[in-house]
């Protein structure tokens, strides 16, 4: 057998893992669980040796004998990428290897919350995907990368140990830098990051004080940083990321993050109710005024609280809430939300709240059929449902109401508007024929004005001729003669 022959079983299986190991057949993680493929023979030790130390370079061969573990990504053309680590068990070698598709999948294909996408819209700050191996962190990294790329004319850093998605330039352009081939280190990696004009920086994983100091300061220098750490919810990760710190520099750090900090997304797998599969139940704290303040004054205990209360304005949720809509939806089963709830005392309340029976029915939240009190629970659920369909019924009818009076007020008000045009109309046409009327008088007025003119201009003529004659006609002619 060969290693390219196991990886390619393992993508046909549909697993997420490949393990090899001395005394053990292959190892293939399906759906979260490990189980053996039966038809191959257990391992030796020189099939393990033969099969890893091929696919190592040099440096990374040195680097296996310096440290005992080499981190490596591997592809198979035509087939996908793997993330490997190759490492000493028991005086022998061993590894594993995780499955990286080449195809990146979009948020909409993973089922994860579209409210994610408001990460990739900020202009700077930190956005942390969190979550214990195998969650899914870099699944959902890429896609949010693949979003900012297919949406932005930016320019992408990423520094990832190993490189394990391949983006490819869209609206961004993207430069994908590998530890040990293309840089020495995150830090080293982050600090030439700053004059090769990024907007956006992906951070493959936080992983020593030094680079995490480097990410916050990276995101308070106006860029926009994605990274990953280890840890289970966002409480857990403010206190990961303060505690990496010494005691002289917590109040520094606290308000660097309280500023810097746009969420934390920490991810379970969780298995579906049908078998097909997992799907990620997802903590998501967003930035807001009251978290800021938190983190500042270090009281990350209330953090849970808060993010709770903010589902509805800020879109926020606990691992409790999205268990819960996961169950609300059926996707999962009662005793799946509960094995995987950080805190099941707390998950039990919440769905007591919304299904009462839930506790006795078990996985199964239908009632049962022999289960006489489950009858008498539905009576009252109707009875329940009857008072409050009546209560809408009024609600309606008062409604209805309403709005035929407000039909009727409309309608009273259009047709005193209709009178009003046809006033007006006919105010319009009255004046029309008044200026008519005073055009037609003042025309006649003007004539006989014009005529009168006329005529005293003919008497003034004739008076003055007559004047001008002899002076015994010119006598009897005057208007003042003597008699």
């Amino acid at each position: 057998m060969d290693l390219d022959t196991l990886l390619r079983l393992t993508t046909e299986q549909g697993a997420s893992d490949l393990h090899l190991k001395p005394t053990r057949p292959p190892l293939i993680r399906v759906n979260g669980r490990l189980r053996a493929v039966e038809e191959y023979a257990p391992l030796g030790p020189e099939d393990v040796e033969r099969m890893v130390l091929g696919i190592l370079n040099p440096p990374q061969l040195q680097r296996l004998k310096e440290h005992l573990s080499v981190d490596l990504g591997y592809g198979v053309r035509g087939l996908a990428r793997f993330r490997g680590n190759i490492y000493m068990q028991r005086g022998t070698l061993a590894a594993a290897f995780r499955l990286i598709p080449y195809k990146i999948l979009a948020l909409e294909d993973l089922d994860l919350p579209e409210t994610l996408l408001d990460f990739t819209k900020l202009p700077m700050g930190l956005v942390l995907v969190t979550g214990p191996t195998g969650s899914g962190k870099s699944t959902t990294l890429a896609a949010l990368i693949r979003h900012v790329s297919e949406q932005q004319q930016v320019h992408v850093l990423t520094i990832e140990d190993p490189i394990e998605f391949l983006f490819s330039d869209d609206q961004a352009s993207i430069s994908q830098r590998e530890v040990g081939t293309d840089t020495v280190s995150f830090t080293e990696a982050l600090r030439n990051g700053m004059r090769q004009d990024p907007d956006v920086i992906m951070v493959g994983e936080m992983r020593d004080p030094e680079t995490v100091s480097t990410v916050i300061t990276a995101a308070e220098t106006g860029h926009l940083v994605f990274s990953t750490l280890h840890t289970n919810s966002a409480t857990q990760t403010i206190d990961r990321i303060l505690d990496t710190f010494p005691a002289n520099q917590q109040k520094q750090i606290k308000a660097q993050l309280a500023q810097v900090l746009r969420g934390v997304v920490s991810m379970k797998l969780v298995e579906r109710k049908d078998g097909a599969g997992r799907v990620a139940a997802l903590e998501i704290l967003k930035s807001s005024p009251k978290i800021s303040d938190l983190i500042e004054k270090g009281e990350t205990a209330a953090l849970l609280e808060e993010v709770e209360s903010s589902v509805a304005h800020f879109r926020m949720q606990s691992m409790n809430q999205s268990l819960l809509a996961l169950l609300v939806h059926g996707t999962i089963t009662y005793g799946e939300a509960k094995r995987h709830s950080p805190d099941p005392e707390d998950l039990s309340l919440k769905l007591r709240k919304m299904f009462p029976m839930i506790e006795e029915q078990g996985d199964d939240m239908s009632p049962s059929t022999a289960d006489f009190s489950q009858i008498v629970e539905l009576q009252q659920y109707r009875r329940l449902y009857e008072e409050q369909d009546e209560k809408t019924s009024i609600q309606l009818k008062e409604r209805d109401d309403r709005v035929r009076d407000l039909e009727k007020a409309l309608a009273q008000r259009e047709e005193k508007f209709a009178e009003m045009s046809t006033q007006m109309r006919e105010m319009v046409a009255e004046q029309d024929k008044l200026k008519a009327d005073y055009q037609r008088l003042r025309q006649e007025a003007q004539e006989k004005i014009d005529k009168l003119m006329e005529r005293i201009k003919k008497l003034n003529q004739r008076i003055v001729g007559n004047g001008s004659g002899s002076g015994e006609v010119g006598k009897k002619s005057g208007i003042f003669r003597k008699a």
